[in-house]
């Protein structure tokens, strides 16, 4: 029986430093620094039968991590400030956007690129070319995919990260909600059922991108990209009321500053 073999995966996340002394603990609150940390090192993936999860195939999965690196890459590529947005927020760094053209998040999100999220999008490029449909229908339907996770990514983070707007330091719990749908968006949905699902597709909304491979990819499934572009529209909107709406509340702190 063939086996499929992929060693050297590892996992990262971002998390905040935590300094000493009410000082330091004062500087950490208003200009946080995050350092880079490994989670899982080493994974080693042994596909020894098809299908690998309730009638998910190896190249399945594949695409299920290409759609997800893509669509986090590109958001992080093309809008890197959304990110960083909390941040911004609570230290009164707004002021030098609000004296642009609208619209303002438009312009806040363009403003910063993340250089290492290239490697997400370059690595969904290569799992697209080694396991995808490479024929102009499926080039487009990737595309689509890649779409559709982009703005849900995008704009779920806008949300959390506008959260500083009404609760002040958020820095922390928008990173672990950004932690739980990136990595709920690499496992297949068929391992959850019953209420985990149900915030899967709900209030966490990864399941709409963990799902794509299936629902849109091999199958295109036209009643599930319906829901799934529903979803992203629906985020779309929810995260430019929310970040409006907290604008408002803004308090500027008389940052100064020159945007080259």
């Amino acid at each position: 029986m063939n086996a499929i073999r992929a060693e050297g995966l590892t996992k990262r996340f971002a998390v905040k430093r935590k300094e000493e002394g009410f000082k330091a603990g004062v500087r950490s609150l208003l200009h946080p620094q995050y350092s880079e940390k490994t989670a899982v090192q080493g994974m080693g993936l042994y596909f020894h039968r098809f299908p690998v999860v309730n009638g998910w195939e190896l190249q399945d999965v594949m695409m299920m991590w290409a759609v997800s690196a893509g669509g986090f890459g590109l958001s992080a590529v093309l809008f890197g400030n959304a990110y960083r947005l909390a941040s911004l927020i609570a230290g009164g760094q707004l002021d030098l956007y609000l004296t642009q053209p609208k619209p303002v998040l438009l312009h806040i999100l363009v403003s910063r690129m993340s250089v290492s999220a290239i490697g997400d999008v370059l690595f969904a490029l290569l799992l697209y070319g080694l396991f995808g449909d490479r024929s102009p229908l499926g080039l487009l339907k990737f595309a689509l995919a890649l779409l559709i996770a982009l703005l849900i990514f995008l704009f779920f983070v806008v949300t959390t990260q506008s959260l500083a707007f009404y609760i002040g330091q958020a820095e922390g719990i928008s990173q672990q909600l950004f932690n739980a749908i990136m990595t709920f968006s690499t496992y297949p949905t068929g391992i959850f059922s019953g209420w985990g699902r149900l915030i899967l597709f709900t209030v966490i909304p990864a399941g709409f991108i963990s799902y794509l491979p299936i629902g849109l990819l091999r199958e295109a499934d036209l009643a599930f990209t319906l829901q799934a572009l529903g979803m992203a529209g629906l985020v779309t909107a929810a995260g430019l009321w929310f970040f409006q709406r907290g604008l408002r509340r803004y308090s500027s702190g008389n940052a100064m500053g020159l945007r080259m």
